[in-house]
């Protein structure tokens, strides 16, 4: 028999169908309650009010009147109140002669109780007064019970009904914490390739092959070659890692499945584990295609060597899951595992062996010509002025990563938006390189006039002082105008190419050129200021790790005294030496920045002539450009070489 077919009727039965039933909603369920509400207000509430109104207040005059006439029949006193009980024979003169006992207030009256014995009134307990049983059974027993059954039925419903939208139940609803919640992008939907991906050619050669084996599966099980399981993807912060997995997926034209390390990990114990088996059983529902984990150093850590508690044991079952998953799906069915972080030296040496994360794909900051090729990228995608040099945007940018390119050409394009103009300018780029460093401009800042002088004459120290060493990046551009990072100015120095490299002279030469800014205002004010706090702690930064890590020290030679963690992450340098040494590392960097400082103030000491010009004009024009300022340092100066305190200080004030 068929499971589908009535017994009572027959498998090609016609006729008319007992029509289904309609869903109750939860309006239906709401009407039942307002109904037995309605129906307690009614009939029950009334009972248990008279039960409660069987005890009635009254005053005190009313009372012993009451005790004259013999209407009272016992009497019970305490600290407050008296509650009484009338007689038989006042029951049927009483208003509400329902009422068994009533109170009054105690008046301390000291005739009361030979007042009362007078009248033969009996001095006992008053009965409480109890609820008739049928009250009592409602009250305590029924409407409760009913109340509770209608609301559990209200939630249970109402849980029921949403849980199994999201997995199904009670049982879904902790189902549901064992799911991946992975995005997952269909074939072809990432919406980006290769030709999205600038500035990164060494990365997407290494990811062609991936994308190859996802396409062609078939030339490699020819020759028996395997494919590598997974690939880390390992560089700074903004440097285009999850950008070069979507566009992998985009041009193998696979399912991706994206995921974040911080997603795997739960309060509950097991819930890890859980979603890393449900991730993969997901992908190979769907291979050919791949696996994105981002920042997979959340779950990826090295596992110590004691048992941890809390989350740190969540977080090794959940790595251990993931190591178990790698060994045992087969490469052939087209899954590839993609894994993207910036702190490569914490990961747990079992996920980079080979079988598992096979490759690891440097994903560097990049090079002049990847910074140009990046800004041409995004300069796409806003209206921009043909005759933008993006050469020279590049070389101003030394050091940035490919987020910070887009939210700089994203910057040109508001401020040329805020200035009424339907194109990106040369010099909507160049500011918005100067608000991704040091922030807005605080046009609105008020700063006394000395010292506007001061900043002037700081900013100018540097500029000299880089001008006049030979190792040194020209100077680009100089400004006094206070930004919202906390600058009150900066001077910007551009390298001409690309250098990978760092001389002990131009070490030494940046130093000095930090220092300019201070011995400036020795030279001129005699006096200094707090506007040197950065440039110290840089020139202090550069000394230091010449002698700790450079080698560029002859005391130490080529003695490494340092180790750097994080090395994506700004680098967090910790010596590793005795205290004897430490404390001559901070003998030999004194003496290194003492001698910089000296130097820089020598020179301009040589240059104080154009050191005052320089600070008049950038007063005069808040910002100067390197072409200007190198204008007016060759020109001949209209000052004659001072010398002597008075003149010098004369001349700073103007």
């Amino acid at each position: 028999m068929n499971n589908n077919t009535k017994p009572n009727r027959p498998p090609n039965y016609n006729g008319p169908r007992r029509p289904q039933k309609p869903k109750k909603s939860l309006l239906y369920y709401y009407t039942i309650v307002m109904v037995c509400v309605l129906l307690f207000n009614v009939f029950l509430a009334p009972m248990i009010n008279d039960a409660k109104s069987m005890v009635q207040a009254t005053t005190y005059d009313t009372f012993l009147d009451m005790v004259e006439q013999g209407q009272v029949h016992v009497v019970e006193i305490t600290t407050d109140t008296i509650y009484f009980t009338p007689a038989e024979s006042a029951v049927d003169n009483l208003e509400n002669p329902n009422v068994q006992v009533y109170t009054t207030g105690n008046m301390n009256d000291p005739n009361l109780v030979s007042t009362l014995t007078e009248a033969n009134v009996s001095f006992g307990r008053v009965a409480d007064p109890k609820p008739s049983p049928l009250a009592t059974f409602f009250s305590n027993w029924i409407m409760p019970m009913l109340f509770f059954m209608i609301i559990g039925r209200l939630m249970g419903s109402f849980m029921t009904k949403h849980m199994a939208k999201n997995g199904g139940g009670m049982g879904g609803m902790m189902g549901g914490m064992g799911k991946s919640n992975a995005k997952v992008y269909e074939a072809c939907s990432t919406g980006k390739t290769f030709k999205d991906v600038a500035g990164q050619d060494e990365a997407k050669e290494a990811l062609t092959e991936i994308v190859d084996f996802l396409n062609n599966p078939g030339r490699y099980k020819e020759i028996g070659a395997k494919m590598p399981k997974g690939a880390l993807l390992v560089g700074p912060p903004g440097t285009g890692k999850t950008l070069l997995a979507k566009a992998v997926a985009g041009e193998a034209g696979v399912p991706f499945f994206s995921i974040s390390g911080s997603e795997f990990v739960e309060m509950f114990v097991g819930m890890g584990a859980a979603r890393v088996r449900d991730l993969f059983d997901q992908a190979e529902k769907k291979a050919p295609c791949i696996i994105f984990i981002d920042e997979i150093d959340t779950i990826g850590k090295k596992r110590d060597s004691g048992h941890g508690f809390g989350g740190n044991d969540e977080r090794e079952q959940t790595l251990n899951q993931l190591l178990t998953e790698m060994d045992g799906f087969d490469v052939g069915k087209g899954i590839v595992v993609l894994a993207a972080t910036n702190r490569p030296e914490t990961l747990d040496k079992a996920l980079l062996r080979p079988g598992r994360f096979d490759r690891r794909i440097p994903v560097e900051l990049p090079d002049l010509k990847g910074r140009e090729a990046i800004l041409k990228v995004h300069a796409n995608t806003v209206k921009y002025d043909p005759q933008i040099d993006f050469d020279a945007i590049a070389r101003a940018t030394a050091g940035a990563s490919g987020a910070e390119l887009a939210n700089i050409v994203n910057e040109a394009a508001l401020r040329a938006v805020r200035d009424h103009r339907d194109k990106v300018s040369q010099a909507d780029l160049e500011e918005s390189v100067g608000t991704v460093i040091a922030g807005y401009q605080r046009k609105n800042a008020v700063i006394s006039s000395r010292e506007r002088n001061i900043i002037a004459y700081h900013e100018i120290g540097h500029a000299l002082v880089a001008a006049k060493n030979k190792n040194t990046a020209p100077v680009h551009k100089i400004t006094i105008i206070p930004r919202t990072s906390g600058a009150l100015g900066y001077t910007m120095q551009v390298e001409e190419g690309e250098k990978v490299l760092m001389s002990k002279e131009e070490a030494f030469e940046k130093i000095m050129t930090f220092t300019g800014g201070r011995a400036a205002e020795e030279l001129v004010f005699k006096s200094i200021t707090s506007g040197a706090s950065n440039d110290i702690e840089q020139a202090t930064k550069i000394a230091r790790a010449m002698i700790t890590r450079f080698g560029m020290s002859e005391t130490f030679d080529m003695v490494a005294l340092e180790t750097v963690s994080g090395q994506y992450l700004g680098g967090d340098a910790s010596l590793a030496c005795s205290p004897e040494t430490a404390a001559q590392i901070d003998r030999e960097v004194i003496a290194m920045v003492k001698d910089a400082h000296q130097k820089a103030l020598t020179i301009l000491k040589d240059n104080e002539a154009k050191l005052h010009e320089l600070a008049e004009y950038l007063l005069e024009k808040e910002t100067i450009t390197g072409d200007e300022f190198m204008q007016i340092l060759k020109a001949p100066s209209k000052y004659a070489v001072l010398s002597g305190t008075s003149d010098t200080a004369d001349t700073a004030d103007v």
